[in-house]
């Protein structure tokens, strides 16, 4: 696996770099590496800043490079879309986007990627990150070598990239660095006790679900199983449902809390079964009986469901269908077990 480290040079996204880069590689694609012209003196930034914005604008998916022969730069489909309607990079929808690619970028971005995809505390110091992050490294190749400096310098960047300089700096701080970066806009990290230097993720977009003004669905993973807390929320569709009783109660409990004007809630809670009802006898035995721990254990989260609904008799019929087809006895102990 290729990993990327540091590639920033320790600079975070500017205000105004992202539409700068656009606006010369679109005039000029050889703009980075033309040696008639500085790039300094065409982009007026220092020659590690120039370093580090050929560097963002690829990573936020905004620009690509040949991979041999003369690395010039063009916009790609997404950057030409952002040029066209964004070019100032002030929709929500763009820093999302940007955000998104960011994010995903295994390969060139691999402190971003394992902070937003892999790293799952809430709560956290630049020890708690890089340490998970070297566990990371060595698991994925444990050839790999990567300074624990370049290590640091990440997760600086990290936090610089989306927390405010006047929330981490309380002293004085020189113009060239009061500048925010644009994903800041989203919210996604805060500082929980500046003396300790301990931050915590954060969600805004929960907020303005909660809200109900702006956003009327949303779509999560892992999100509903502890420190969600939108009692307002009647309907849910769990799409991808756990076995372990203590996940999906926990879950199912999210949405069935009190809030005022609201008399139920609404939960689908969508079932996994290995075979249909309608190919069961087409099956050998074996291979019926080899899926039952899961078809038994499926019947045993639709049970404690039905059994807590107000409705229980639009579930029974089908529960009883597939204790039928799979040829399924469950006894009151069985339940019990997976239940409580």
């Amino acid at each position: 696996m290729k990993m990327k480290f540091r590639a920033h040079d320790t600079f975070f996204i500017r205000k105004g770099w992202l539409n700068k880069g656009m606006k010369y590689v679109y005039r000029k694609p050889n703009v980075f590496v033309d040696k008639n012209e500085n790039p300094m003196d065409i982009l007026g930034i220092g020659a590690n800043m120039v370093k580090s914005l050929r560097y963002w604008l690829q990573v936020v998916g905004l620009t690509e490079e040949n991979k041999s022969g003369q690395r010039i730069q063009r916009l790609t489909e997404l950057g030409k879309s952002v040029f066209v309607h964004d070019r100032y990079i002030e929709e929500l929808g763009t820093l999302h986007l940007l955000q998104y690619k960011l994010a995903t970028n295994k390969e060139n971005a691999t402190a971003w990627y394992f902070f937003f995809n892999e790293f799952f505390m809430s709560e956290f110091t630049k020890e708690d990150f890089v340490r998970s992050l070297e566990n990371f490294v060595l698991m994925n190749d444990e050839n790999f070598s990567v300074a624990l400096r370049s290590l640091n310098d990440d997760f600086l960047c990290i936090v610089n990239t989306y927390l405010s300089r006047y929330k981490t700096h309380t002293g004085k701080i020189s113009p060239e660095n009061n500048i925010d970066c644009p994903l800041g806009e989203l919210g996604l990290i805060d500082i929980l006790n500046k003396e300790k230097k301990i931050y915590r993720k954060t969600t805004p977009i929960i907020k303005d679900f909660e809200d109900g003004d702006f956003i009327q669905a949303l779509v999560a993973i892992r999100c509903l199983d502890e420190g969600v807390n939108i009692p307002s929320i009647e309907t849910a569709f769990i799409l991808a449902s756990s076995t372990n009783p203590k996940e999906y109660i926990q879950r199912r409990g999210r949405v069935l809390r009190k809030f005022k004007g609201k008399k139920f809630a609404k939960i689908y809670d969508f079932i996994t079964l290995p075979i249909s009802l309608e190919e069961v006898n087409i099956y050998s035995n074996d291979i019926v009986n080899n899926v039952k721990g899961l078809v038994k254990r499926e019947i045993i989260r639709m049970q404690d469901f039905n059994n807590l609904s107000e409705n229980p008799y639009i579930n029974d019929e089908l529960i009883y269908d597939i204790l039928a087809s799979y040829d399924i006895r469950l006894n009151e102990e069985e339940v019990d077990k997976n239940v409580i």
